[in-house]
């Protein structure tokens, strides 16, 4: 195993065991009274939790609530000891200044990797490709809309941001639509044909929905 894994191994199993000691030293110093405002807090915050991650998109709600709720009642229970512990061997202005600088570089941290999922995402771009054309579907040509799709599956071929990715599938479903609107017919026959990325759908999509027309 390499140096650098076993020094951060041991440097983490060194913070383990300090926290662990400020842990027990708090809550002997709580008592049974002191303790009880610690598990209603704890008992608040699995609450909140286990509701805020059901209400979200797990395709387990339960077992995600569930989850949620121990693991922040048993943070929140370590978190509070820790932080009593702490008072207790180093004071309260101590403990204070420590509180303070880690919530500050828990929140450096979360906002650094919010913007690094940001950039890696695509930076909110839509469809960074050049000739995007960013006009309604509704108001573009038959033309233009063969356009739309043929351009878009380039540009989902080699585009990776998440995002990005997403909103080329939206616009090309839009494009999509709205051709099956222009001519349903048309349409119809383009995708009984073998319909693919690369194939162009004016050539079997008219403006007039009451004709249609296959132009090869």
């Amino acid at each position: 195993m390499p140096l650098r894994a076993l020094f951060t191994r041991f440097v983490l199993a060194l913070l383990v065991l300090a926290l662990a000691v400020l842990a027990a030293v708090g809550g002997v110093s709580l008592g049974g009274s002191g303790l009880f405002p610690v598990a209603l807090a704890a008992v608040v915050t699995a609450c909140v939790a286990a509701g805020i991650v059901r209400d979200g998109d797990s395709p387990f709600p339960r077992q995600a609530a569930v989850d949620a709720a121990w693991r922040t009642a048993a943070v929140t229970i370590a978190v509070l000891l820790v932080i009593s512990g702490c008072a207790v061997l180093a004071g309260g202005a101590v403990t204070a200044v420590l509180t303070g600088c880690t919530l500050a570089g828990l929140l450096a941290r979360w906002a650094l990797r919010s913007v690094r999922a940001d950039w890696r995402s695509g930076g909110g771009t839509v469809i960074p490709i050049a000739g995007a054309d960013s006009r309604p579907v509704r108001t573009l040509t038959v033309e233009a809309l063969g356009r739309e799709w043929l351009r878009t599956s380039a540009a989902l071929a080699r585009t990776r941001a998440p995002l990005a990715r997403q909103a080329l599938v939206n616009r090309r479903q839009e494009a999509l639509d709205e051709l099956e609107r222009r001519d349903p017919v048309g349409f119809a026959r383009w995708l009984a044909e073998g319909a693919t990325v690369d194939s162009d759908p004016t050539r079997y999509v008219s403006g007039n929905s009451a004709t249609g027309y296959d132009a090869a």
